[in-house]
């Protein structure tokens, strides 16, 4: 079975043979080889692809028992892999999750870096539905924003360290504020940009060290007008784009309506909302078999699609 392109994140992850004397972990599953930052293996049950997470059981921020907790929590959400497994082996931490096929910088790629307005409000609607950009394969960092117990919204704090890409992290992550949903929601507006653009203007700065790499990086977001970033597209980016800047940070955004702008836009060029999105034209038509996007907004193969480089 030729295996598709995944990302699966882990922090100092072993070889297949140095995980595990056997090169089983879990009892069922056979560890394979390495994909992105993981590993990919079969469940010796029914012989089925899974994605297994390797992590040092001493490692300074350890994230696999949080994210193992988070996908508990999201079990059978649409979009969300299906958790097979989670404990120790030897010196690591493993978690094995579903195996998905290629994700949107993937098909990014393959459709020559420029997605077009249809394929973006299409997405963008799905990826409302769990706010977050791609299936959900990485909840390392995830947490909530009510306390479980007093649903109560977390404290606003400021002076926290960045977490997340600085490519699309809000501008309050910049500034070190404690991030709530109005910050997933505004990442969520630079990538549709950058899928639109094909970049953004804070790409490719230059400094001296990552700390003021991100300090550029913010400062150029900042002075960057909203009306400049999305220059040459329906006026519905640009009003998404000022919503999501001026919820405060325990306000309930309206998914709602931040959904009828992409549908505005659908309806106003005349495009069917038909799932039918720029990956699957690659060869003139439409290979609605191979390939689909899960409400995510990350494509999961049916049956393998494209083979890993």
């Amino acid at each position: 079975m030729t295996t598709p392109h995944v990302i699966a994140s882990s922090s100092g992850h072993p070889s297949s043979q140095s995980a595990t004397s056997s090169g089983v972990v879990g009892q069922h599953f056979r560890v394979g080889k390495k994909i992105g930052e993981g590993s990919f293996g079969t469940n010796l049950h029914n012989n089925q692809p899974v994605a297994i997470k390797f992590e040092p059981r001493k490692s300074e921020a350890p994230q696999l028992r949080d994210e193992y907790r988070s996908y508990r929590t999201l079990n059978g959400t649409p979009g969300v892999p299906q958790v097979h497994y989670f404990g120790q082996e030897g010196l690591h931490n493993v978690l094995v999750i579903d195996l998905l096929g290629p994700n949107l910088e993937d098909l990014f790629d393959m459709c020559g870096r420029k997605f077009s307005i249809k394929t973006v409000c299409m997405a963008a609607k799905q990826m409302k539905l769990i706010i977050l950009c791609s299936s959900i394969t990485d909840f390392g960092m995830a947490k909530h924003y009510r306390d479980p117990k007093t649903k109560q919204h977390i404290p606003y704090r400021e002076r926290k360290s960045l977490s997340g890409t600085a490519r699309y992290m809000s501008i309050n992550t910049h500034l070190g504020r404690e991030q709530s949903r109005r910050d997933d929601l505004e990442s969520l507006g630079h990538v549709f940009m950058y899928f639109l653009r094909g970049g953004l203007p804070w790409q490719g700065l230059r400094a001296a060290t990552n700390k003021q790499k991100y300090e550029k990086i913010g400062e150029k977001k900042q002075s960057t007008p909203i009306e400049e970033l999305c220059e040459g597209f329906p006026e519905e980016f640009n009003i998404y784009m000022h919503y999501v800047r001026k919820l405060g940070f325990e306000e309930s955004p309206d998914y709602e309506f931040l959904r009828e702008l992409f549908s505005k836009v659908l309806k106003t060029l005349g495009e069917p909302e038909d799932g039918v999105f720029d990956w699957m034209m690659l060869n003139g038509e439409k290979d609605a078999d191979s390939i689909y996007v899960t409400c995510a907004g990350t494509c999961k193969c049916r049956k393998p699609a494209y083979p890993a480089s």
